[in-house]
């Protein structure tokens, strides 16, 4: 899939689009499932399926508990890649597989495209590695037509964000703040600025996550960026207020987007 098309072509119906994310495993496949069920109620444009890890380094307190606890379940690759197939087949948002190095490096580059394509993916998102250690797996990624996304982050020199620009396909992740995800981000000034030193760096559509908790977030966000991201504030909805909080929620996010 083109990224970038299809990112464009929904924008000619909504202000912004909304991604969300699942830690695969936690609180387990069936609550997965039905959370992926409750996304597709409410129209969500894209979704990141997280394998779990032991070291996730970009996930605040409440990812990282879940990673913790979906390996304590006993998830597993073949299990996380059965999810992503079936949901794949199931679901017509795309699905895009969020993780860290070790499993691309435990399957081998080449195995590790290849299963995500077999499985449905449409792109991953490996935050633990710069571009420049891609190596054949970017070639690998062309070959089995997968889309990686690439990260900018406030800490990056504008020489920085000018090379990861260069080298990004379908969209660019770009980072609210320092830190970790899952603290309330501060639509201010310096977030703006950050958006537009981004945007003097690629054409492609930005997708702006870490922080974003609420639909004023994502409506805030209409014209400075074209893909809202929210994840860590939809698994501490479902943990507090269930399956009825949580689609309340996504029923309050999906319609900030127009």
């Amino acid at each position: 899939m083109d990224l970038t098309g299809y990112i464009r072509a929904e924008l000619e119906a909504k202000k912004i689009l909304l991604m969300t994310h699942v830690i695969v495993g936690y609180p387990s496949l069936e609550v997965n499932w039905r959370m992926l069920e409750i996304m597709a109620k409410t129209g969500v444009d894209l979704v990141e399926l997280q394998m779990p890890f032991s070291e996730p380094i970009a996930d605040g307190p409440t990812f990282a508990r879940a990673n913790q606890l979906a390996l304590e379940q006993g998830i597993t690759l073949d299990q996380y890649f059965a999810f992503l197939e079936r949901a794949a087949g199931t679901f017509s948002f795309p699905h895009l597989m969020m993780g860290y190095y070790n499993t691309a490096f435990r399957l081998g580059h080449g195995g590790f495209c290849a299963r995500l394509r077999a499985s449905g993916a449409e792109g991953f998102i490996v935050p633990d590695l710069p571009f420049e250690e891609y190596g054949d797996l970017d070639d690998y990624s062309r070959q089995n037509d997968l889309t990686p996304v690439l990260l900018m982050t406030p800490t990056n020199s504008a020489k920085r964000l000018q090379q990861i620009g260069a080298a990004a396909r379908g969209f660019v992740y770009a980072v609210a703040r320092r830190g970790v995800t899952g603290a309330r981000t501060s639509l201010d000034q310096a977030l703006l600025d950050f958006i537009s030193e981004c945007r003097k760096s690629t054409e492609l559509p930005l997708a702006l996550g870490f922080g974003l908790k609420k639909g004023e977030d994502v409506r805030a966000l209409q014209g400075a960026a074209e893909v809202a991201i929210v994840g860590s504030a939809l698994l501490e909805c479902w943990e507090d207020s269930g399956e009825e909080g949580y689609a309340d929620l996504l029923q309050e996010l999906s319609s900030s987007r127009t």
